[in-house]
């Protein structure tokens, strides 16, 4: 078995024996490598962020796949895009080995099913003009593996986040966004650094994304969905800084054209 750097031992040991304030002070020093590592991505990253904004306008979408945490980060970034940036919820779609129940529960050996991935995809009917991301800290799961081995036969674009080097999955894969934040506190335990690594990079991904797609102005979502109340204040004051009405007025504006970016139309074109 080759020599993975996510199960390698950590530089940490007898855990149990030490306070809680070294435990903390442990596991913050480790987190302090994850940001050099996902920075090392960037040249790469922008790269995939311009095929992706050119495939997405042109009607493509983007998936995620992955299995447990990281299919846990891949369907997470997917639910928050059309709150945040009020894309359609059939852009981006985010599939975990196991199905959604995995996101609370391990679903026993589904991750390792290389033609699992593909089948979740199926029910989407995937395209040439379609983007998918692979997700898997170790760059060996069969499931992610295998759905990109297979989207890539079927022309989509095809990008691995994983958190060891030379991995299979970046192999596969035509863009390899490797972020290497060495052994874990907690030997193997890839939720921690490996899982904030790539939560870090799901990020910039997608938000470098949205904007490029024309989903914020300035520096604000104005596409955001007003799905609770602290959404509708946050886009009545968008409105009222951009305008100089009164807080009832931008209120009742924003509930009547359903975005800040609609109701700034309208004002515009009075």
């Amino acid at each position: 078995m080759e020599d993975r750097i996510t199960e390698r031992e950590s530089a940490y040991d007898h855990l149990e024996q030490m306070s809680v304030h070294d435990l903390l002070v442990g596991i913050n020093r480790e987190d302090a490598r994850v940001h050099e590592a996902v920075a090392a991505v960037i040249p790469t990253m922008e790269q995939l962020v311009e095929r992706i904004v050119e495939r997405m306008r042109g009607g493509g979408r983007l998936f995620y796949i992955g299995a447990g945490t990281s299919g846990r980060l891949g369907v997470t970034d997917a639910s928050e895009l059309p709150p945040t940036f009020g894309i359609s919820h059939d852009r981006v779609i985010g599939l975990i080995a196991g199905g959604d129940g995995a996101l609370r529960r391990a679903v026993e050996h589904a991750e390792d099913d290389p033609a699992g991935a593909w089948r979740d995809m199926a029910p989407y009917r995937p395209a040439a003009c379609d983007t998918l991301v692979g997700i898997a800290a170790s760059g060996t799961t069969p499931y992610v593996l295998g759905g990109i081995r297979r989207a890539r036969r079927e022309g989509l674009l095809t990008a691995a986040v994983t958190c060891n080097p030379s991995s299979p999955l970046a192999a596969e894969a035509e863009y390899a966004l490797e972020a290497v934040v060495g052994p874990e506190f907690v030997t193997g335990s890839t939720r921690m650094k490996a899982g904030t690594a790539q939560k870090l990079m799901l990020n910039m991904l997608s938000t470098a994304v949205m904007i490029r797609l024309g989903r914020v102005e300035g520096n604000r979502m104005v596409h955001m969905q007003l799905s609770n109340d602290k959404l509708i204040e946050r886009g009545t004051r968008m409105i009222v800084r951009a305008t100089g009405l009164s807080q009832r007025e931008a209120r009742d504006l924003l509930l009547r054209y359903g975005s800040v970016k609609n109701a700034l139309e309208q004002l515009r074109h009075k």
